[in-house]
């Protein structure tokens, strides 16, 4: 669970550098899902359990 968040942390900073250019907002946003999919994977198998 590690990866996915160090990688989308990554990929935030990298577009928030580029933000002015498409392929920036785009890694943002990648970035975002990222983490984002792993909470909600983290949260919904604490759920089931």
């Amino acid at each position: 669970m590690l990866i996915p968040i160090l990688t989308g942390m990554i990929l935030l900073a990298i577009g928030f550098n580029f933000r002015d250019k498409n392929l920036g907002v785009f890694s943002m946003w990648i970035g975002m899902l990222l983490i984002l999919g792993t909470v909600v994977y983290k949260i919904l198998a604490k759920l089931a359990e």
